[in-house]
């Protein structure tokens, strides 16, 4: 089934404190066009900067993932990626006004709600899944932490946290699909030890902290003069501790909230690396840390699995045969340089063609030792991508190629040899404009590869 990409119908604000500055801060959800995806702007400094939300600008995760970009950082981001994400969403241009996302509760209910009031949008583009086709997994030694990817026809995450706690040892939580999200896991708030509160107080951390954005666990026996002090720090009513060994001051959702918590962080995590996933992931003590070095291992796998080339059959019927070819394209012999199109998308079209010794110009291209011509690769490939733009086309369009860059030519083309050409678009059509990247490949080789620039044009009647 085509999944189309969502963005949202209108905008929205969320406003609180950072966890960590302390200082109020506004975030304001905007619509974004096709292939944007989830994009943070610092409005309050200078030319107003862009920070993708990529694991590559990853440059902190000790109290929360912190993105930063020539300079420009947004931090404690994971809560709201992970409404996006649980929400549908693929394109959100997010404006804030400091290097903090507001904590809110400690969860992602806030973001979640105000998404579903601002309402969502589906746009014409297909969205590109990073499907895991086989087990992904990272384990990172610093934190003891373990995390698998499985194939999965949907997305699914199966959490377990451990601690060396009486209160809070191991705990499991399961969400069976992504779609379940604001049900079973966009409530659930973050949790600290009541232990670390001072400590991260007077390392001027958590100055936007209060007793009621967090699950305030207590596992050693404290005195209740102590607790009272801990509560004038953070300016709060005087609270006492449950039987269960957190404090009174809130009620929990589930009693594996901390668990629906840390999974929570996961999917927000994970979103950076860039693609909504399609697959079971498997996490044991997740963190930040281990969190993000799993999304660069399944951003490293998706570049892996793009950079093969598409997988030829030729038991299986092409999608355009050469005469389908031929009433899309105006070329014909001998400039007609491709004789199927295997598959098409609304971002890519695969096309093969097959060289044979009859090829014209094999005669003087060389007679000796036939080579077939660069220019003529860069011509069936501009020919295969042809297809990306005149297929949604009503009426009679043509490709004029205006710009070609950064050509290169890995090896011969001989007959004999079958091309698979592989056509993506670089970023969406605009005014007739479309621009895209090419390759050609021999086998599991790249022959030659190319960007190009073309112009789409109505043919007018004679």
């Amino acid at each position: 089934m085509v999944v189309k990409q969502k963005t949202l119908a209108q905008s929205f604000k969320i406003e609180g404190k950072g966890l960590h500055t302390g200082v109020i801060v506004t975030m304001n959800f905007k619509p974004a066009p096709e292939y944007h995806g989830f994009k943070f702007q610092r409005t309050d400094l200078e030319n107003k900067p862009v920070i993708d939300a990529d694991v590559d600008l990853v440059v902190d995760t000790s109290r929360g993932t912190l993105l930063e970009k020539d300079g420009a950082r947004i931090g404690t981001i994971e809560h709201a990626l992970a409404a996006l994400v649980g929400m549908d969403l693929d394109n959100v241009l997010i404006e804030v006004d400091n290097e903090e996302a507001p904590i809110m509760d400690g969860s992602s209910r806030y973001f979640a709600e105000a998404i579903e009031k601002a309402g969502i949008a589906v746009q014409d583009a297909e969205r590109e899944y990073l499907e895991i086709e086989e087990k992904i997994e990272i384990f990172d030694e610093k934190s003891g932490s373990h995390i698998i990817a499985l194939p999965d026809d949907d997305y699914s995450l199966n959490v377990l946290i451990s601690f060396k706690s009486r209160v809070l040892n191991n705990q499991f939580a399961t969400l069976d699909s992504i779609r379940d999200f604001k049900e079973e896991i966009a409530n659930c708030r973050t949790f600290v030890f009541l232990h670390e509160l001072e400590y991260l107080l007077n390392n001027n951390l958590i100055k936007g902290g209060e007793l009621n954005n967090a699950i305030v666990i207590i596992d050693n026996e404290i005195k209740q003069d102590e607790l009272d002090r801990l509560a004038d720090l953070f300016h709060h009513d005087h609270v006492a501790v449950k039987p269960q060994g957190i404090l009174n001051n809130l009620e929990l959702y589930f009693d594996n909230e901390c668990a629906r918590h840390k999974l929570l962080d996961v999917i927000g995590d994970l979103i950076l690396c860039g693609k909504h996933i399609k697959g079971r992931i498997i996490a044991y003590k997740p963190g930040h840390r281990p969190n993000t070095i799993f999304a660069k291992a399944l951003k490293t796998s998706w570049k892996q699995k793009q950079s093969l080339p598409p997988v030829y059959d030729p038991n299986i019927p092409p999608l355009l045969d050469i005469n389908q070819i031929k009433e899309l394209l105006p070329h014909r012999y001998p400039f007609l340089l491709v004789d199927k199109i295997l598959s098409i998308s609304d971002k890519e079209v695969t096309g093969m063609k097959n060289v044979t010794y009859n090829e014209p110009f094999f005669g003087g291209h060389f007679p000796a030792e036939p080579v077939m011509p660069g220019v003529l690769l860069i011509e069936a490939m501009a020919q295969t991508g042809g297809f990306l733009v005149l297929c949604g086309l009503k009426g009679k369009y043509s490709t004029y190629f205006i710009r070609i860059d950064n050509v290169k030519f890995r090896r011969k083309v001989v007959p004999g040899d079958t091309l698979i050409f592989k056509i993506t678009l670089n970023s969406p059509i605009r005014r007739g404009i479309a621009i895209m990247k090419g390759i050609t490949y021999v086998g599991n080789k790249v022959a030659a590869e190319g960007e190009f620039m073309a112009q789409i044009v109505k043919q007018t009647d004679n």
